[in-house]
């Protein structure tokens, strides 16, 4: 799943005209480049969550076959937060673990990778070093396990592996923070997670925006 839904208040005004997964990097749309990499891992089935603009989303990106892969659309009234929008989806999900990225992360993390967690997990975190504009971090990790505390802490990069039983007492068109949902079974060891130091930029600002339109067109 590809969380494509939300508003991206802090890009306009880009986002007024124009949803914040189709602007563009590089000289295709951000949300592009995830489906390639999502292709080159073999992920064949995607589900696209959509609200604000949904309608130009779904007309660039089409069924997928493009991209060798079928995309399906979960439609949200309004953006519904991470969690809710996960759980709004869940029908066109299935009954095992998915993977889910954010529309507006940009990496060359290998999809191909990540495998669905194991014994009593719930969950599976890719997390990296904290950038300058999150440094406080999200959570720590040791021994393969994500935790709420620790000497070390990194950022949660969007990228994960989820049991679909998280997110199934959510009613749907609820909104919920995926937050909300992964503390308590973070607390109770039931999260691993994974240090990525690759390439990932948060596609959060204009500034950014253009940083890395540069960076891949150089």
């Amino acid at each position: 799943m590809i969380l494509a839904a939300g508003r991206g208040e802090r890009m306009r005004p880009l986002t007024d005209a124009t949803p914040k997964p189709l602007l563009e990097v590089g000289g295709k749309p951000l949300i592009a480049w995830l489906i390639e990499a999502l292709a080159r891992a073999n992920f064949r089935e995607l589900v696209i969550n959509v609200s604000h603009l949904g309608a130009r989303v779904e007309s660039a990106l089409g069924d997928g076959r493009r991209w060798n892969v079928r995309i399906r659309y979960s439609h949200e009234l309004e953006a519904l937060e991470t969690a809710g929008g996960i759980a709004n989806a869940l029908p066109l999900l299935g009954r095992e673990p998915f993977v889910v990225v954010n529309g507006d992360v940009h990496t060359d993390f290998d999809f191909a990778k990540l495998t669905a967690p194991a014994g009593e997990a719930l969950a599976h975190l890719v997390l990296i070093d904290n950038p300058g504009h999150h440094p406080g971090g999200d959570f720590a990790l040791g021994d393969g396990r994500v935790a709420l505390e620790g000497a070390q802490r990194y950022t949660f990069s969007g990228i994960g592996v989820y049991h679909p039983s998280l997110f199934s007492e959510i009613a749907a068109g609820t909104k919920y923070q995926l937050a909300a949902v992964l503390k308590p079974h973070i607390a109770a060891g039931r999260v691993t997670g994974e240090h990525f130091t690759g390439r990932w930029v948060d596609v959060g600002t204009p500034d950014r925006l253009k940083a890395l339109d540069r960076a891949l067109r150089g």
